[in-house]
Parts: C-alpha cells; sequence; structure tokens
C-alpha cells in the first residue's frame, strides 16, 4: 500500500506531494510533474486553486495537520 502525506502549513498552504491529476468540471485533465504542489487555503491567491504566497502579506492564520492518506492496491 502507499501512503500519501499531505501537509496542512500553520498559517499557510497545503502542501500535497506530485505528481497530480487536475479535472477541471468540463473533465479536462491536466498533469503536474512536480515533487509538490501547493494548494491555496486563505482564498486570496490569484492563482487559485494554487498558492502564491499571498497569505503572508494578508495576515492569514490558520493551524497546522498532517493528513495521511492510504492507497489501497487495485486488483486487477
Amino acid at each position: 500500500m502507499d501512503e500519501i502525506i499531505i501537509e496542512i502549513r500553520k498559517n499557510g498552504s497545503i502542501k500535497i506531494p506530485g505528481p497530480i491529476k487536475i479535472v477541471d468540471e468540463e473533465g479536462n485533465e491536466t498533469i503536474l510533474e512536480k515533487d509538490r504542489i501547493s494548494l491555496c487555503r486563505c482564498g486570496a491567491s490569484k492563482n487559485k486553486p494554487f498558492c502564491d504566497s499571498t497569505h503572508r502579506t494578508i495576515g492569514f492564520e490558520g493551524p497546522a495537520a498532517t493528513i495521511s492518506l492510504i492507497q489501497k492496491e487495485r486488483s486487477e
């Protein structure tokens, strides 16, 4: 089984390990081949859903947390 760790940073963004696949409301898929993706949590990013570090300038405050997702192995 694979484990995926999602890090919610204190007063900051949500860090997700990559690569990831994003599917928009029309079903269009985009693959991001990065090692880590930062998602906006403050709601003020001009690059939503991604973080652009605006949380630093607006004084966003939020608690830290870690989420561990465990993927089951798929049976073919």
